[in-house]
């Protein structure tokens, strides 16, 4: 018997989120269809009873209002099947927030097109009144900044036991170029380069002779002790604020002996509080 389906019906004011909502969602493995017309449920169900997904989230709003009248005998339909689990989230702001986010997007209010905007977020409320009254999970966005948006619906939708936070750190050579998905980079090339002692010049920070040598260093050590306090302060604010993952990028010029050694150091300092990966950008399969 196919597992439990976990189905979210996102639906509210014009400009309360949806958009910002579906990106978290889909960030948590939900398949997001958006505006689908409530006619075409029936055929939906049978796709994903009869396919892998059991994450789904449907975006109904009033963009088609011609289908939003359908949009109860819809989720009527979804709560017949014993093994779907469906919930309405419902965005709202207040009326002066959402006319500065259409007047800042310049977009056409749905039933304002020419129109006074105000009028048509007041004939919106009285339209989704019901469907609000019904709606199992509401979030107020008037005051929220969209990382904070994506944090509610990360703690609304993630299980504690599925919450992930992975570290990967990130050799590099400068003379490669900067990684362009690093989240925070560090130059370590002030720190004495073994790559000008003849026989560790084919080794790298992965060989112990070579590891030895950058760590031996007092300016190595004082660094450490600095960027290990950064760290150790940053990370939980990064996992508090949503990311699911930060990219710590060690660049020495060539990317094989300072940069790489550092990276090994602090991959084994943060194992046992993180999900850690290393990679080592320039060293040859």
């Amino acid at each position: 018997m196919k597992e439990d389906i976990q189905i979210v019906v996102i639906t509210g004011m014009s400009g309360a989120g949806k958009s910002v909502t579906v990106q978290s969602l889909e960030d948590l493995g939900y398949f997001c269809i958006d505006n689908l017309p409530p006619a075409l449920i029936p055929k939906l169900l049978d796709l994903v009873e009869g396919g892998t997904m059991n994450r789904v989230a449907l975006v109904m709003d009033l963009r088609g209002r011609e289908f939003f009248d359908q949009v109860f005998s819809a989720v009527s339909i979804l709560g017949d099947k014993p093994n779907l689990h469906t919930h309405i989230l419902f965005l709202d702001a207040e009326d002066g927030v959402l006319v500065q986010r259409y007047k800042e997007t310049r977009r056409a209010h749905p039933l304002a097109p020419g129109g006074s905007l105000l009028e048509g977020i007041k004939q919106e409320r009285e339209i989704l009144d019901e469907i609000k009254g019904r709606a199992r999970y509401h979030i107020d966005t008037t005051k929220l900044a969209p990382r904070e948006l994506r944090a509610e619906i990360n703690r609304l939708f993630t299980a504690p036991e599925e919450l992930v936070f992975n570290v990967h750190f990130m050799s590099f050579g400068f003379k490669h170029g900067v990684p362009i998905d690093a989240d925070l980079v560090f130059d370590v090339r002030f720190l004495p380069n073994p790559h000008y002692i003849e026989r560790m010049r084919p080794l790298t920070g992965m060989d112990t002779e070579v590891a030895d040598y950058v760590m031996k260093w007092a300016d190595t050590k004082e660094f450490l002790i600095k960027l290990e306090d950064m760290l150790t302060f940053v990370l939980p604010l990064y996992k508090q604020e949503g990311k699911s993952q930060v990219i710590i990028a060690i660049g020495c010029t060539g990317g094989n002996h300072r940069s790489v050694t550092l990276v090994e150091h602090l991959a084994n300092v943060y194992g046992n509080d993180y999900q850690v990966y290393k990679s080592h950008r320039e060293q040859k399969e």
